[in-house]
């Protein structure tokens, strides 16, 4: 494993102005004159990195008038046990995502069948009124059976008869008991 590297902030060359090396350098690096004056307070502005790169960021900020030098930056036991605690959780987060994910697979499989399920017996049922063979069943061409026109004029002349005493009710109400 490689030994990393921080350029940390030591002072100003003499003779320059601050802030104007502030300026140059945050439009070089294109970043806001926030995060520079935040380096020169003691904030680290670049990430760590090998040796090389280190000595390439101070050799640019000595371009500008910025002094700095090279931290070694280690890892301690501390970032240890956070990378293997964030280890942790970034397991359980994949495995609560996939768990989610194939539980929302069961469920549109769910109602996949459950759809499918309705729509077969709801075509079964138009099945059943489109089916041939009931209409087969019956005799449709045969006439229908000749009923006793005897029942027909006894509930018709019963029916004239109510009427008749409907009418006369009305006609004459005094007739009526009550």
């Amino acid at each position: 494993m490689s030994e990393h590297f921080r350029v940390v902030f030591s002072g100003f060359k003499p003779g320059t102005d601050d802030q104007a090396a502030i300026e140059q350098l945050a439009a070089k690096l294109k970043v806001p004159e926030q995060k520079v004056t935040e380096f020169t307070s003691g904030k680290p502005l670049f990430g760590p990195a090998d040796k090389q790169k280190c000595l390439k960021q101070a050799k640019l900020l000595a371009m500008y008038g910025i002094q700095s030098k090279l931290q070694a930056h280690t890892s301690s036991v501390a970032g240890g046990a956070q990378n293997a605690a964030n280890e942790r959780v970034f397991d359980a987060l994949d495995y609560i995502t996939s768990s989610l994910i194939r539980i929302e697979e069961k469920l549109d499989e769910l109602e996949q069948r459950i759809d499918g399920k309705q729509v077969q017996s709801e075509q079964s049922e138009d099945d059943e009124w489109e089916d041939e063979t009931l209409f087969s069943e019956l005799e449709l061409d045969s006439e229908p059976p000749k009923r006793s026109k005897k029942l027909l004029y006894i509930l018709l002349s019963l029916l004239v008869l109510l009427l008749v005493v409907l009418g006369i009710s009305l006609a004459f109400p005094e007739l009526v008991p009550m």
